[in-house]
């Protein structure tokens, strides 16, 4: 039977929480960046998608920088955020947003090819019988999209759950506040004799994204034979 230190125990919840609270917290501007990317021609669309994008190619290192800058409490961001209770830096909340950040891409691009998918003649027949945009969005874009949307919801979950270099940068690796399970696969590496835990949570992180893979495609197969009936 696997046994779990209490510091392995916090260090994975904290990990679950922070990971779902990235991913529900960023799901919302992911649908809309990637709406707008999908179907809309404006001045900047490029530079939209390449700061979409970004935190793909840049080293998340430098990413975790850049929030630390902008949203530390010395930060234009995060003095303001500061006054009225808000505040990221060194708290799991900060862990939630670098790890948005980083799978904020997923999330964007898997949603953006299943509404390229939907054919805009559905869209528009909606419209032509009368139908608020708003609302064909909703009855028919979205529904048609739901199984991009899942498989970006759990890339972004995924990629959040296993994000290390943004996270430790802006919000270091405090035990019990803002040590991931990637945090402390690290600590535990560095100190004497403790390969055994490291490994023990490696094994447990390999579980838990292997889960979320298998989920994601029952639910995806599911979500696509119910949209084509």
């Amino acid at each position: 039977m696997l046994s779990l230190t209490p510091e392995e125990t916090t260090a994975i919840l904290l990990s679950l929480k922070v990971a779902s609270v990235a991913t529900l917290g960023s799901l919302p501007f992911g649908v809309l960046i990637a709406w707008l990317l999908a179907r809309k021609t404006f001045p900047g669309k490029a530079l939209l998608d390449a700061l979409v994008h970004l935190p793909l190619i840049i080293p998340p290192v430098v990413t975790g920088y850049l929030l630390l800058l902008l949203f530390g409490k010395r930060g234009p961001l995060g003095s303001w955020l500061a006054e009225i209770g808000i505040v990221f830096a060194f708290r799991w909340t900060g862990a939630a947003l670098a790890c948005a950040v980083m799978g904020f891409p997923l999330l964007v691009r898997a949603i953006r090819l299943s509404m390229e998918a939907v054919d805009p003649r559905l869209e528009a027949a909606g419209r032509t019988l009368g139908a608020h945009p708003a609302l064909v969005f909703l009855t028919v874009t979205l529904p048609l999209s739901l199984p991009g949307i899942l498989a970006g919801v759990v890339l972004s979950f995924a990629r959040a759950f296993g994000e290390f270099g943004a996270t430790v940068t802006f919000v270091s690796n405090i035990p019990g506040e803002t040590q991931t399970l990637p945090t402390a696969i690290y600590t535990f590496t560095q100190v004497p004799g403790g390969d055994a835990q490291a490994l023990r949570l490696t094994l447990i992180s390999i579980a838990i994204a292997a889960v979320a893979i298998l989920l994601s495609e029952l639910l995806a197969r599911r979500s696509a034979r119910r949209v084509l009936g």
